[in-house]
């Protein structure tokens, strides 16, 4: 299924971090905005996520909201 409600060009790295910063705390709020702002599945997202938070560049250009996530990805959450 194609998601198209909030971006018209598929989500950059850039804003799949923004929005992790940003993002609702409930999963059921955060999954329906992942799908209205981003425009992709919750599923897509979360594997995203998880090659950003291992990523250099990544870690260089947002160190304080990648080790966030790490902690949070290392505690199963």
């Amino acid at each position: 299924m194609a998601y198209s409600l909030g971006m018209s060009t598929p989500a950059t790295d850039a804003d799949l971090l923004e929005f992790a910063e940003h993002a609702p705390r409930s999963p059921g709020a955060r999954d329906e905005a992942i799908r209205e702002r981003l425009g992709i599945s919750p599923v897509r997202y979360y594997q995203r996520l998880n090659r950003l938070i291992d990523d250099a560049d990544a870690r260089a250009a947002h160190p304080l909201l990648i080790a966030r996530l790490e902690r949070l990805r290392d505690r199963g959450l």
